[in-house]
């Protein structure tokens, strides 16, 4: 049997992601979402999602590149001056294998961020994280147990393909070989302990978009199990450009995952959209 799950990341960052997200469900293949706690649009989205049963929410464990649910003072290692999360995931990682990050204070605001998820309605289906920073050793085993706890089933593992887009040279290289061994490592520690991950994942992890083309062809030659493709769609690129502060063709996305053409080679894979919720229960 195969099944594909594609899933929007940042769910309940913006409105425009999440309008994406409505319309994912409604006019194409989109059945997953994992919702960030600390949001701008979180409310947003949590509407969204109870009003759309066929969409599956996760959560978008975040501790880089956001706003932390609890108070600044209470996780001082996690946050800058200005009472955020640091942008930059390497430094992030750099800090926390120097033992400058504070296990601790990673473990209360997950926690925080899961309450609050849980608060308003939502029993996530799976988790991931933003920039996957649930991969790294320390935070890893941290996620497990909060997913044990809140008895998540699920999840990712984003062993992405080495040589996925355009090639960006050696560092890129090594960096996406660094998150594949981590990405396997977490999910050998997932299944440990009963917590499942998909077969296989696809998404292009340095910021490329997976347009129709990559989309389709990414159903075309989907192999037996579940795969999950990451996506990040949105509305209108100039808003989310300027407010996200990424250069990324979100509207590319949203595209393909309305488009027929990938619909159709989904059906022609023999393949079918689902949810996390489907494929834990499977």
């Amino acid at each position: 049997m195969k099944q594909i799950i594609v899933n929007a990341d940042d769910f309940g960052r913006h409105e425009r992601i999440n309008r994406a997200v409505e319309q994912g469900v409604w006019g194409g293949v989109l059945r997953s979402a994992t919702i960030m706690a600390g949001g701008a649009a979180f409310d947003d989205a949590a509407a969204l999602a109870l009003r759309c049963p066929q969409l599956g929410v996760g959560i978008h464990l975040t501790l880089v590149n956001g706003t932390p649910i609890l108070p600044p003072a209470e996780i001082p290692s996690l946050v800058t001056r200005e009472g955020v999360f640091a942008d930059d995931h390497t430094a992030f990682a750099v800090r926390l294998l120097r033992g400058a990050v504070n296990l601790s204070e990673v473990r209360a605001e997950l926690a925080a961020q899961l309450r609050r998820v849980e608060a308003a309605g939502i029993h996530p289906t799976h988790a991931d994280s933003h920039q996957h920073m649930h991969v790294l050793p320390g935070v890893i085993d941290i996620v497990l147990d909060l997913c044990r706890e809140a008895h998540i089933p699920a999840i990712r593992a984003p062993h992405a393909p080495l040589f996925a887009g355009r090639f960006g040279g050696a560092g890129q290289l090594i960096g996406r070989a660094g998150l594949a061994v981590l990405a396997h490592r977490a999910a050998a520690k997932a299944h440990r302990r009963g917590i499942r991950t998909p077969d296989h994942f696809a998404g292009i992890v340095a910021g490329e978009a997976v347009d129709t083309t990559a989309l389709a062809a990414i159903a075309a030659h989907l192999t037996g199990g579940t795969t999950e493709v990451m996506l990040h769609p949105g509305t209108d690129n100039d808003v989310l450009v300027r407010d996200c502060r990424w250069d990324h063709d979100f509207a590319a996305e949203l595209a393909a995952v309305c488009a027929p053409a990938v619909q159709d080679a989904i059906a022609a894979a023999g393949a079918a959209p689902v949810n996390f919720r489907t494929y834990a229960e499977g």
